[in-house]
Protein backbone atom coordinates (compact mmCIF):
# COMPACT_ATOMS: atom_id res chain seq x y z
CA UNK A 1 0.00 0.00 0.00
CA UNK A 2 1.18 3.43 -1.24
CA UNK A 3 1.09 6.42 1.78
CA UNK A 4 -1.48 8.14 -0.32
CA UNK A 5 -4.00 5.22 -0.32
CA UNK A 6 -3.08 4.83 3.54
CA UNK A 7 -3.51 8.33 4.48
CA UNK A 8 -7.27 8.31 2.40
CA UNK A 9 -7.77 5.04 4.43
CA UNK A 10 -6.85 6.76 7.73
CA UNK A 11 -8.54 9.67 7.39
CA UNK A 12 -11.56 7.60 6.56
CA UNK A 13 -11.56 6.35 9.84
CA UNK A 14 -10.65 8.90 11.96
CA UNK A 15 -13.42 11.31 10.09
CA UNK A 16 -15.43 8.19 10.89
CA UNK A 17 -14.69 8.19 14.60
CA UNK A 18 -15.01 11.89 15.09
CA UNK A 19 -18.50 12.17 14.02
CA UNK A 20 -19.29 9.45 17.02
CA UNK A 21 -17.16 11.58 19.33
CA UNK A 22 -19.60 14.48 18.97
CA UNK A 23 -20.37 15.75 22.56
CA UNK A 24 -23.90 15.21 22.39
CA UNK A 25 -25.08 16.11 25.93
CA UNK A 26 -23.68 19.80 25.47
CA UNK A 27 -25.05 22.87 24.33
CA UNK A 28 -26.10 23.02 20.91
CA UNK A 29 -24.12 26.20 20.60
CA UNK A 30 -20.79 24.51 22.11
CA UNK A 31 -21.17 21.37 20.27
CA UNK A 32 -21.92 22.86 16.77
CA UNK A 33 -19.00 25.05 16.81
CA UNK A 34 -16.53 22.69 18.45
CA UNK A 35 -17.91 20.32 15.21
CA UNK A 36 -17.86 23.09 12.61
CA UNK A 37 -13.68 23.47 12.53
CA UNK A 38 -13.64 19.55 13.84
CA UNK A 39 -15.06 18.38 11.14
CA UNK A 40 -14.58 21.48 8.15
CA UNK A 41 -11.79 18.92 6.64
CA UNK A 42 -8.01 18.95 6.52
CA UNK A 43 -5.34 16.04 6.08
CA UNK A 44 -5.56 15.04 9.46
CA UNK A 45 -1.97 14.17 9.14
CA UNK A 46 -1.53 14.28 13.02
CA UNK A 47 -3.86 11.44 13.97
CA UNK A 48 -2.66 9.56 11.34
CA UNK A 49 0.96 10.06 12.36
CA UNK A 50 -0.16 8.36 15.89
CA UNK A 51 -1.74 5.37 13.92
CA UNK A 52 1.24 5.02 11.44
CA UNK A 53 4.17 5.30 14.40
CA UNK A 54 2.24 2.74 16.73
CA UNK A 55 1.30 0.39 13.83
CA UNK A 56 5.06 0.70 13.08
CA UNK A 57 5.86 -1.31 16.08
CA UNK A 58 3.25 -3.64 16.13
CA UNK A 59 0.32 -2.19 17.44
CA UNK A 60 -3.07 -1.77 16.42
CA UNK A 61 -5.42 0.97 14.94
CA UNK A 62 -8.42 0.34 17.39
CA UNK A 63 -6.58 0.51 20.42
CA UNK A 64 -5.50 4.39 19.70
CA UNK A 65 -7.88 5.71 17.55
CA UNK A 66 -9.18 7.81 20.30
CA UNK A 67 -5.96 9.13 21.18
CA UNK A 68 -5.36 10.13 17.47
CA UNK A 69 -8.60 11.76 17.72
CA UNK A 70 -7.97 13.23 20.74
CA UNK A 71 -4.89 14.65 19.09
CA UNK A 72 -6.95 15.75 16.04
CA UNK A 73 -9.19 18.01 18.50
CA UNK A 74 -5.89 19.48 20.42
CA UNK A 75 -4.39 20.84 17.28
CA UNK A 76 -8.08 21.94 15.82
CA UNK A 77 -8.62 23.94 19.15
CA UNK A 78 -4.91 25.80 18.43
CA UNK A 79 -6.37 26.81 15.05
CA UNK A 80 -9.78 28.39 16.45
CA UNK A 81 -7.07 30.15 18.45
CA UNK A 82 -4.83 31.03 16.25
CA UNK A 83 -7.20 32.30 14.04
CA UNK A 84 -8.63 34.69 16.30
CA UNK A 85 -8.28 38.76 16.13
CA UNK A 86 -6.19 39.28 19.05
CA UNK A 87 -3.77 36.44 17.28
CA UNK A 88 -3.45 35.89 13.37
CA UNK A 89 -6.21 37.65 12.86
CA UNK A 90 -7.43 34.91 9.96
CA UNK A 91 -10.79 35.10 8.20
CA UNK A 92 -10.51 31.49 5.85
CA UNK A 93 -9.17 28.27 7.14
CA UNK A 94 -9.23 24.89 4.84
CA UNK A 95 -11.26 26.94 2.27
CA UNK A 96 -14.11 27.93 4.59
CA UNK A 97 -14.71 31.09 7.07
CA UNK A 98 -12.81 30.70 10.12
CA UNK A 99 -14.64 29.83 13.71
CA UNK A 100 -14.59 33.13 15.11
CA UNK A 101 -16.18 34.69 11.73
CA UNK A 102 -19.25 32.26 11.68
CA UNK A 103 -19.71 32.32 15.83
CA UNK A 104 -17.82 35.33 16.88
CA UNK A 105 -15.05 35.87 18.75
CA UNK A 106 -16.55 34.82 22.45
CA UNK A 107 -17.72 31.21 20.91
CA UNK A 108 -14.55 30.49 19.29
CA UNK A 109 -12.66 30.60 22.17
CA UNK A 110 -15.27 28.91 23.98
CA UNK A 111 -15.02 26.13 21.09
CA UNK A 112 -11.38 25.93 21.51
CA UNK A 113 -11.76 25.81 24.89
CA UNK A 114 -14.53 22.82 25.04
CA UNK A 115 -11.99 20.99 22.02
CA UNK A 116 -8.84 20.87 24.72
CA UNK A 117 -10.77 20.13 27.25
CA UNK A 118 -12.44 17.13 25.36
CA UNK A 119 -9.85 15.90 24.06
CA UNK A 120 -8.41 15.05 27.51
CA UNK A 121 -12.15 13.15 28.05
CA UNK A 122 -11.80 11.33 25.00
CA UNK A 123 -8.15 10.25 26.10
CA UNK A 124 -8.45 8.96 29.80
CA UNK A 125 -12.37 7.02 29.08
CA UNK A 126 -9.83 5.20 26.29
CA UNK A 127 -7.22 4.71 28.74
CA UNK A 128 -10.01 3.41 31.33
CA UNK A 129 -10.93 0.13 28.40
CA UNK A 130 -7.18 -1.05 28.73
CA UNK A 131 -6.61 -1.14 32.82
CA UNK A 132 -3.62 -3.71 32.04
CA UNK A 133 -2.04 -0.76 29.83
CA UNK A 134 -2.66 1.72 31.86
CA UNK A 135 0.84 3.43 32.50
CA UNK A 136 2.06 3.20 28.72
CA UNK A 137 -1.53 5.35 28.18
CA UNK A 138 -0.39 7.67 30.94
CA UNK A 139 2.71 8.27 29.11
CA UNK A 140 1.43 8.32 25.84
CA UNK A 141 -0.95 11.08 27.50
CA UNK A 142 2.29 12.91 28.63
CA UNK A 143 3.77 13.35 25.84
CA UNK A 144 0.73 14.98 24.13
CA UNK A 145 -0.02 17.29 26.89
CA UNK A 146 4.07 17.92 27.12
CA UNK A 147 3.77 18.77 23.24
CA UNK A 148 0.66 20.78 23.40
CA UNK A 149 1.51 23.14 26.76
CA UNK A 150 3.91 25.36 27.85
CA UNK A 151 6.87 23.92 27.11
CA UNK A 152 5.55 22.72 23.70
CA UNK A 153 2.97 24.44 21.02
CA UNK A 154 2.05 27.67 23.13
CA UNK A 155 5.95 28.22 24.30
CA UNK A 156 6.30 28.39 20.33
CA UNK A 157 3.32 30.22 19.98
CA UNK A 158 4.11 32.87 22.43
CA UNK A 159 7.25 33.49 20.94
CA UNK A 160 6.11 33.81 17.53
CA UNK A 161 3.91 36.55 18.18
CA UNK A 162 6.53 38.11 20.85
CA UNK A 163 9.14 38.91 17.86
CA UNK A 164 6.30 39.70 15.31
CA UNK A 165 7.96 42.35 13.54
CA UNK A 166 11.63 42.10 15.18
CA UNK A 167 14.87 40.91 13.71
CA UNK A 168 15.19 36.98 14.53
CA UNK A 169 18.33 35.31 14.30
CA UNK A 170 18.35 31.43 14.03
CA UNK A 171 18.39 30.53 17.10
CA UNK A 172 15.22 32.00 17.71
CA UNK A 173 14.08 30.70 14.58
CA UNK A 174 14.46 27.40 15.03
CA UNK A 175 13.02 27.55 18.74
CA UNK A 176 9.70 28.96 16.89
CA UNK A 177 9.43 26.12 14.03
CA UNK A 178 10.40 23.00 17.10
CA UNK A 179 7.77 24.25 20.07
CA UNK A 180 4.93 25.67 17.50
CA UNK A 181 4.92 23.48 14.62
CA UNK A 182 7.55 20.21 14.91
CA UNK A 183 6.30 19.43 18.84
CA UNK A 184 2.59 18.24 18.24
CA UNK A 185 3.99 16.14 15.11
CA UNK A 186 6.53 14.79 17.17
CA UNK A 187 4.69 14.12 20.11
CA UNK A 188 1.77 12.46 17.64
CA UNK A 189 4.28 10.02 16.70
CA UNK A 190 6.21 9.46 19.87
CA UNK A 191 2.79 8.94 21.68
CA UNK A 192 1.66 6.30 19.09
CA UNK A 193 4.86 4.47 19.39
CA UNK A 194 4.53 4.24 23.43
CA UNK A 195 1.67 2.56 23.38
CA UNK A 196 2.76 -0.32 22.16
CA UNK A 197 6.51 -0.55 22.41
CA UNK A 198 9.13 0.19 25.33
CA UNK A 199 12.34 -0.12 23.62
CA UNK A 200 14.31 2.89 23.71
CA UNK A 201 15.97 2.83 20.48
CA UNK A 202 13.20 2.28 18.40
CA UNK A 203 11.28 5.70 20.39
CA UNK A 204 14.47 7.70 20.32
CA UNK A 205 14.51 7.13 16.42
CA UNK A 206 10.50 7.82 15.78
CA UNK A 207 11.10 10.93 17.92
CA UNK A 208 14.22 11.81 15.78
CA UNK A 209 12.05 11.54 12.49
CA UNK A 210 9.31 13.37 13.96
CA UNK A 211 11.37 16.22 14.73
CA UNK A 212 12.71 16.53 11.37
CA UNK A 213 9.99 15.97 9.42
CA UNK A 214 8.11 18.69 11.87
CA UNK A 215 10.31 21.49 10.57
CA UNK A 216 10.31 20.06 6.79
CA UNK A 217 6.56 20.80 7.03
CA UNK A 218 6.80 24.01 9.09
CA UNK A 219 9.18 25.81 6.40
CA UNK A 220 7.30 23.94 3.33
CA UNK A 221 4.48 26.29 4.72
CA UNK A 222 6.50 29.06 4.66
CA UNK A 223 7.07 28.56 1.90
CA UNK A 224 3.62 28.04 0.35
CA UNK A 225 2.49 31.01 2.12
CA UNK A 226 4.35 32.87 -0.63
CA UNK A 227 4.13 30.87 -3.50
CA UNK A 228 0.95 28.96 -3.34
CA UNK A 229 -2.61 30.17 -4.90
CA UNK A 230 -5.57 29.87 -4.16
CA UNK A 231 -5.65 25.95 -3.48
CA UNK A 232 -3.87 26.83 -0.04
CA UNK A 233 -6.98 27.05 1.51
CA UNK A 234 -6.26 30.10 3.78
CA UNK A 235 -4.78 33.14 3.13
CA UNK A 236 -2.18 33.68 1.81
CA UNK A 237 0.73 35.92 2.24
CA UNK A 238 0.11 37.10 5.86
CA UNK A 239 3.53 35.86 7.57
CA UNK A 240 4.92 38.54 5.35
CA UNK A 241 2.84 41.31 5.91
CA UNK A 242 2.84 40.57 9.77
CA UNK A 243 6.75 40.52 10.25
CA UNK A 244 6.57 36.85 11.07
CA UNK A 245 10.01 34.72 11.33
CA UNK A 246 9.78 32.14 8.99
CA UNK A 247 12.72 30.27 6.75
CA UNK A 248 12.24 32.31 3.90
CA UNK A 249 12.40 35.88 5.71
CA UNK A 250 16.01 34.78 7.00
CA UNK A 251 17.21 32.75 3.87
CA UNK A 252 15.08 33.19 1.23
CA UNK A 253 13.26 30.69 -0.64
CA UNK A 254 15.72 28.62 -2.05
CA UNK A 255 18.10 28.18 0.51
CA UNK A 256 14.85 26.96 2.60
CA UNK A 257 14.11 24.81 0.27
CA UNK A 258 17.42 22.94 0.45
CA UNK A 259 17.18 22.79 4.47
CA UNK A 260 14.21 21.13 4.17
CA UNK A 261 15.59 18.98 1.73
CA UNK A 262 18.45 18.38 4.53
CA UNK A 263 15.87 17.41 7.18
CA UNK A 264 13.75 15.62 5.41
CA UNK A 265 17.09 13.24 4.57
CA UNK A 266 17.73 13.42 8.12
CA UNK A 267 14.03 12.24 8.94
CA UNK A 268 14.23 9.21 6.93
CA UNK A 269 17.71 8.33 7.78
CA UNK A 270 16.16 8.24 11.02
CA UNK A 271 14.15 4.82 10.65
CA UNK A 272 16.69 2.96 9.40
CA UNK A 273 16.71 0.51 12.55
CA UNK A 274 13.20 -0.42 11.12
CA UNK A 275 14.12 -1.53 7.67
CA UNK A 276 11.26 -1.47 4.77
CA UNK A 277 8.57 -1.43 7.99
CA UNK A 278 9.02 2.00 8.09
CA UNK A 279 8.78 2.72 4.22
CA UNK A 280 5.26 4.48 4.49
CA UNK A 281 6.54 7.09 7.05
CA UNK A 282 9.62 7.64 4.46
CA UNK A 283 6.79 8.14 1.69
CA UNK A 284 5.29 10.57 4.04
CA UNK A 285 8.10 12.88 4.20
CA UNK A 286 8.67 12.89 1.06
CA UNK A 287 5.43 14.15 0.35
CA UNK A 288 4.90 16.88 2.90
CA UNK A 289 8.60 18.14 1.54
CA UNK A 290 6.97 18.23 -2.25
CA UNK A 291 3.59 19.16 -1.41
CA UNK A 292 1.72 22.74 -2.75
CA UNK A 293 -0.86 22.82 -0.31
Amino acid sequence: MEIREKLLLLKQQIEQRLSSLAPNHSPDLLRDSMMYSLQAGGKRLRPAMHILAAELVGGQADQCIDMACAIEMIHTYSLIHDDLPALDNDVLRRGRATNHVVYGEAQAILAGDGLLNYAYEVMLSNALRYPTKAVRYLKAMQMISQAAGVTGMIAGQVMDVFLEGKEVDLKQLQYIHMHKTSDMITGALTSGAVLFTEDEKQLAAVECYGRNVGLVFQIVDDILDITAGDELGKSRGKDVAEGKATYPSLFGIQKSRQIAQEKNEQAKAALEIFGSKADLLRQLADMMLERSM
